[in-house]
């Protein structure tokens, strides 16, 4: 279940909530007015978050590759790797 909080509570409970974001290492949001304003979470789960994201445009971009039909078999890549290097 998510914790959602007031923006009061960021002055009034920082390291708590802290606590909170590194304990449970998921995001906690924090309301304005009633309303949706902002996430918090440690820099442990924004950087595991960032890293998933990364991955997912990568396979992204492979599977647009290969579907464009730009993509070479790993005996092709070593064939021309050695290629390269036998005229140096």
């Amino acid at each position: 279940m998510p914790t959602i909080i007031p923006s009061a509570d960021l002055r009034n409970n920082y390291t708590k909530i802290s606590e909170e974001c590194h304990k449970y290492n998921e995001p906690v949001f924090v309301t304005k007015n009633g309303k949706g304003d902002l996430v918090l979470m440690s820099i442990e789960a924004y950087d595991k978050l960032n890293a998933k994201t990364e991955l997912y445009s990568l396979i992204q971009e492979g599977i647009a590759a290969e579907e464009a039909g730009k993509v070479r078999s790993f005996e092709e890549f070593f064939e021309e790797l050695r290629g390269k290097y036998d005229e140096v």
